[in-house]
């Protein structure tokens, strides 16, 4: 093999080795977090799912006031422009891409519990696109209560 070639295996090895430290060491933080059983306790949410949520939203359980206050940060609201008769609804651009990015994968992870895959199934029976058959359990239950709990979360009925 090449002199490049090798040069590139070991960078890509070490990268590698990097990746796993890191996904260690947030492992590891997350898990010492003292809300991290709280966080991983929603469905869809694992530990470096949670990490991330819990990254993006922090730990001051004053933030937000209430959860719509949350969910127009992380984008999962419309914004509602309206002058007279006109009225339109526009997806929210300004948002914090991150956690919205992490709450799309939170919604198709959450799939895996019975409640949410029930809702997709028969979203996507009436034509519902792929992509927009969760976003309706994301957004009604389950949700982040605010503040959060201090016991796991448990499913509502």
């Amino acid at each position: 093999m090449g002199k490049q070639a090798q040069a590139l295996i070991q960078q890509l090895e070490a990268t590698c080795r990097s990746v796993d430290d890191l996904a260690t060491a947030t492992e590891e933080a997350f898990l010492s977090h003292p809300d991290s059983e709280i966080v991983t306790s929603f469905p869809g949410l694992s530990v470096m799912s949670g990490a991330r949520v819990l990254a993006e939203v922090g730990d001051d359980r004053e933030r937000f006031a209430d959860a719509r206050a949350l969910k127009a940060y992380a984008g999962a609201t419309p914004v509602t422009r309206a002058s007279g008769r006109s009225r339109v609804v526009v997806a929210r651009t300004v948002k914090d891409q991150r956690l919205a990015s992490t709450g799309y994968m939170w919604a198709f992870a959450a799939l895996r519990s019975h409640e949410p895959r029930e809702h997709y199934d028969s979203r996507r029976s009436t034509g519902e696109r792929h992509t927009a058959a969760p976003a309706e359990p994301v957004q009604q239950a389950p949700r982040l209560p605010l503040p959060l709990p201090v016991e796991p979360y448990a499913l509502r009925p």
